[in-house]
């Protein structure tokens, strides 16, 4: 029986195993659910699989950068305990430099960290620390420079938001900056031209519904929903920011002024996009204690 990726995510959803030990038991049992369920049982990896069901929105996001490449992974865990736990932290630093030799994010996954994949190494560290974990994103950047920064810092290279900037010059300390302005402002995207086009008609609607209410002829309605237009790109775009270090100048002016030009960037925080579940700890054990 072919082994068809969307079989193999059936698996995953339902054993919370990782992608290459999902293809294995459907590949050693050709393509039965119940028997590869079992197979993964068998294989010692059911006590990850009972954690599957747990969101995990913590965790950490890792940054490595070499060679004009620059690459940003989020692995996510349970609970921020689990961020500050050394074998965690060795893990995503080993996962972040070997994401600099892959393309996207099943191709992490299967890449070697210490004779293992990915995927096998996350699932090892679910059953040692006993919570829930996934790489959940992955993001590569290249250009002639990439800088990177790393916002609320849990050990080096790796924290709560990640940044890479790609930039064409000599960087003399402006792609630090240029990133930790991406850190702190979280631009939609590079320019005008990269916004989502939805996006654009949607805010330039509201802007038209806001103007005519005014009551002013359309010349005017117009000219109003331009400059407004003008702000909205002001505010959402990188290159027409004010930038956080100099707010007297744009992001794109200031790496004139450096003698570089931006390229991209990537953006990633932990969580980012989880709903969680708020828990009251207090009564979780009140209720325990309570039988």
């Amino acid at each position: 029986m072919a082994i068809t990726a969307k079989l193999v995510k059936e698996l995953r959803d339902i054993s919370g195993a990782g992608m290459m030990d999902a293809k294995r038991a459907l590949t050693e049992t050709d393509g039965e659910m119940e028997a590869a369920i079992d197979w993964l049982r068998t294989k010692g990896l059911a006590k990850a699989a009972k954690k599957s069901g747990r969101t995990a929105a913590e965790g950490l996001v890792g940054v490595a950068a070499a060679d004009g490449v620059g690459v940003v992974v989020e692995v996510n865990s349970e609970t921020d305990f689990v961020a500050k736990n050394a074998d965690f932290q060795g893990m995503v630093g080993s996962i972040a430099k070997a994401a600099l030799g892959t393309n996207d994010l099943d191709g992490l996954l299967s890449a070697d960290v210490d004779g293992k994949s990915v995927a096998e190494t996350v699932t090892d560290k679910v059953a040692t620390i006993g919570e829930n974990m996934n790489v959940r994103r992955m993001a590569r950047l290249e250009g002639e420079t990439v800088a990177s920064y790393v916002h609320n810092a849990a050990a080096p290279g790796m924290g709560a938001i990640g940044v890479l900037v790609a930039m064409t010059g000599t960087d003399n300390g402006i792609g630090h900056q240029i990133a930790m302005h991406v850190a702190a402002v979280n631009p939609a995207s590079l320019s005008s031209d990269d916004l989502d086009p939805a996006t654009v008609e949607r805010e330039k609607s509201v802007l038209t519904e806001q103007a005519r209410e005014s009551g002013k002829p359309d010349n005017i309605i117009e000219n109003m929903i331009k400059g407004r237009m003008k702000k909205f790109f002001e505010e959402v775009t990188l290159l027409n920011q004010k930038f956080v270090v100099n707010p007297d100048v744009t992001v794109a002016q200031a790496a004139k002024d450096a003698g570089v030009e931006i390229t991209g960037f990537v953006r990633l925080e932990v969580g980012e996009g989880i709903e969680k579940v708020a828990e009251d700890f207090a009564a979780e054990v009140a209720k325990t204690m309570g039988g």
